[in-house]
């Protein structure tokens, strides 16, 4: 039976998501613990790689497990139980649902919602300090201010809705793959020190996100006014972009799916 699943965790400690040898990663894990509990090898296909230092409050996985075995031992409650005992304290499963046996869920997600916070206040956010790319003091327009400009970053951010090419916002220089990509919306907004940028898309590229972030701030700081933005898509040149922003301050929000998907 096709298994759903939607999990939160730290990803301070782990070098990704996918499975890698000798190094811990959030779908190692997983596998470990269903290995464990099936007594079979269960391979888990989550619907995104978040880079290590990532995090995620909804990555959505799904997996195959041979309920005709002991099916009284795979039920969604037990299932969820297990795995939420024998993970560690950093990873969560928030939900098991028997999901369509044509469910994947990379392969039919329609969106995807990351949110990169950032801090530039005056007190440490020692509680946030793991989630939170803290700022140095910033200079905007030759002037000591905190504070990026906030209606220049979102200026900018306008040149990026639709459908582009963002490779120049690629971290993977040997992408051999389409690297176009549409970004339905981003929004940015500042409280208490905060700054959080929300992006909604089809889907990113490898590091687009943390070097969509970069270019945002660098426009915010006053580096290049926000119509450099269109330059930078068009040149279809990573060098053009922005830095590739910290990977504590970004968080998988939520993956998007059609209602069909689920049963």
């Amino acid at each position: 039976m096709n298994y759903g699943l939607t999990i939160s965790y730290d990803g301070t400690r782990y070098h990704g998501w996918e499975s890698k040898k000798e190094v811990d990663t959030i779908e190692g894990k997983l596998e470990a613990v269903f290995a464990r509990m099936t007594e079979q090898d269960v391979k888990i296909h989550g619907a995104g790689r978040t880079d290590a230092g990532v995090h995620a409050k909804g990555m959505v996985a799904n997996g195959f497990l041979d309920t005709t075995l002991t099916p009284e031992h795979f039920t969604e409650e037990k299932i969820l139980s297990y795995l939420n005992h024998y993970l560690p304290d950093d990873i969560c499963i928030r939900e098991v649902s028997g999901v369509s046996e044509r469910f994947h869920a990379r392969l039919n997600a329609k969106g995807k919602v990351y949110q990169y916070t950032c801090y530039i206040g005056d007190e440490k956010p020692v509680f946030e300090r793991l989630y939170t790319w803290v700022l140095p003091e910033w200079v905007t327009n030759g002037t000591p201010d905190r504070m990026p400009d906030i209606e220049a970053m979102q200026k900018a951010a306008e040149y990026l809705i639709g459908t582009h090419d963002f490779k120049s916002f690629c971290g993977n220089n040997k992408m051999k793959k389409s690297t176009v990509r549409t970004i339905y919306d981003i929004t940015i907004a500042e409280e208490e020190g905060y700054l959080r940028m929300t992006f909604h898309g089809n889907g990113f590229l490898q590091n687009m996100v943390r070097i969509l972030t970069g270019t945002l701030l660098e426009v915010g700081k006053g580096d290049y006014p926000p119509e450099k933005v269109k330059e930078i898509l068009a040149a279809k040149d990573r060098k053009m972009a922005g830095a590739t922003a910290r990977p504590e301050g970004l968080t998988l929000v939520q993956i998007r799916y059609p209602e069909w998907d689920f049963e």
